[in-house]
């Protein structure tokens, strides 16, 4: 056996194109090891987020956009609740959404999904048994309940940036007049 490394004539390929001659160099193990283990977990990665496991970038912005609101919900504790505190809630419409989603898990058995009155009276009427629709007359009601009616003192078991939320919500759905719950209480001036 001789010591003496192959001519690199010997690694040339028999192909030729336009004069010019390949070297038969395959690409380095390391390399085709990477390759295969790229490919390998880019299949796992997408099977992953395609079976619904993880969180898509459009989830992940729709949750840090949350957090974003909730932020700016908390700050409104800073003020004691008013009508302008409680209006500037009710300005941002994002935060509503979430706001109606918590008085469908809250309100909708009592108050229906729309407002429109089940067992509790119409909150999109210009009605109201309690106050004048006032959005403070509202928080009082959210808050302290109205034992005898069934209303529950959701300040024992909500948040407060929740009671303002939802005393926000409602405030949006006064003069809806949707059909429902025939009015109860005092007509009052519609309120904006």
């Amino acid at each position: 056996m001789s010591s003496e490394k192959p001519s690199p004539a010997a690694d040339l390929l028999e192909h030729e194109y336009d004069g010019i001659k390949e070297y038969d160099n395959p690409m380095p193990r390391w390399w085709v090891g990477a390759f295969w283990a790229s490919f390998v977990f880019s299949i796992g990665y997408v099977g992953y987020y395609l079976a619904g496991h993880g969180q898509s970038v459009e989830e992940s912005f729709r949750e840090d956009e949350r957090i974003a609101r909730e932020e700016r919900a908390r700050s409104s504790l800073e003020e004691a609740p008013s009508e302008a505190v409680l209006s500037k809630l009710m300005a941002d419409d994002a935060m509503m959404q979430d706001a109606k989603l918590l008085f469908g898990e809250r309100c909708a058995v009592c108050h229906g999904a729309e407002g429109q009155g089940l067992i509790g009276p119409n909150l999109t009427d210009n009605s109201w048994i309690h106050g004048k629709g006032q959005l403070m007359d509202i928080f009082g009601v959210v808050s302290d309940g109205v034992t005898t009616k069934g209303m529950p003192a959701w300040e024992l078991t909500l948040k407060p940036i929740e009671i303002r939320k939802l005393v926000a919500f409602v405030g949006t759905l006064r003069g809806k007049a949707l059909p429902g719950k025939a009015p109860e209480g005092q007509p009052v001036a519609a309120v904006p």
